[in-house]
């Protein structure tokens, strides 16, 4: 008899990757059934994986029942949180992050994964303290390390498809484009295609738990720097795109005043400190090769997702 896998919020990035890793593996298909979970059912992209034979039930971050509920017999639980920009980050990542892992251990599931960051105050010896996005979700691998069942982590880098909507390229009036932000150019950013490749690493989990239990897998294909990312952003879509590098307060003057701290601290830790800290390098070296497939390099994606220059 099959496992049962509860996948939290199949319909989103990280969830839908992990549904598309499973179902297309021939040995994980027969090895787990999957149940999603998503906030309306009765939306398209829920009625799409119930026509694929995905069992989708109601579940709420915000509603404990509803969380007991959707993992009731489950064997494992990957569970991810959204980040939400609204003054209270790093509150709604520990709460959101806690409730999910204590819902797990409730109805006795024995196994989760769980979608983690580093813990960018610690690294940054205190200096940073606008970075709940990172710290809270970092705290909740903390308590998740404590509670009676088995884990193991993924942490995603950054997502290519930021370069579509908030880190886009920008027309510069000349005919060419901008890349800009306030870092200097050979600051390196690991990159994701985290709706194609996020449960690839997953993936590696559910097919030897015991091998990565504890651990953490560090999810991108590779280190870029902001110069690679405009030069890969050129030869995609045949146009000029420039890096340019801001004054920080100018940067900050685009970015809405709710998000503004945390993206600002966000790049200054990936320049001063590195995404994962001390050797972020080797560390994605290291966890691209545990990925179960082949993972998307930047000019793979842009030439799947051109950006439209």
């Amino acid at each position: 008899m099959s496992k049962l896998l509860v996948i939290f919020g199949a319909t989103g990035q990280q969830g839908g990757s992990v549904v598309e890793s499973v179902l297309g593996d021939a040995q994980l298909t027969k090895e787990y059934s999957i149940r999603g979970t998503t906030r309306d059912p009765s939306k398209a992209k829920a009625q799409e994986l119930v026509k694929r034979g995905i069992e989708v039930v109601k579940a709420d971050v915000d509603d404990t029942a509803s969380l007991e509920k959707a993992f009731e017999g489950a064997h494992i639980v990957f569970a991810n949180t959204v980040t939400v920009y609204d003054g209270n980050t790093y509150a709604h990542e520990v709460n959101h992050g806690r409730a999910l892992a204590d819902a797990a251990v409730a109805v006795g599931v024995p196994f989760l994964i769980y979608s983690t960051l580093p813990h960018a105050g610690n690294i940054s010896g205190g200096k940073l303290k606008n970075m709940g996005h990172f710290d809270g979700k970092a705290e909740v691998e903390q308590h998740i390390r404590t509670l009676p069942l088995r884990s193991a982590f993924i942490a995603p880098g950054s997502f290519m498809s930021n370069f579509h909507a908030s880190m886009a390229p920008h027309p510069a009036g000349d005919g060419t484009y901008a890349f800009a932000n306030f870092v200097n150019p050979n600051t390196k950013m690991p990159l994701i295609d985290t709706a194609g490749d996020t449960g690839k690493w997953v993936a590696a989990i559910l097919a030897d738990f015991p091998k990565y239990e504890g651990k953490v897998l560090c999810c991108a294909t590779a280190v870029y720097t902001f110069q690679e990312i405009a030069d890969a952003m050129s030869k995609a879509s045949a146009k000029t795109v420039a890096y340019k590098q801001l004054p920080e307060e100018t940067w900050r003057g685009f970015l809405p005043l709710v998000m503004r701290d945390h993206i600002a601290e966000m790049l200054q830790y990936f320049q001063e400190y590195g995404y994962y800290g001390e050797d972020t390098e080797g560390k994605v070296k290291w966890s691209a090769e545990q990925a179960r497939g082949k993972l998307t390099t930047l000019d793979e994606y842009f030439k799947t997702n051109p950006l439209n220059l």
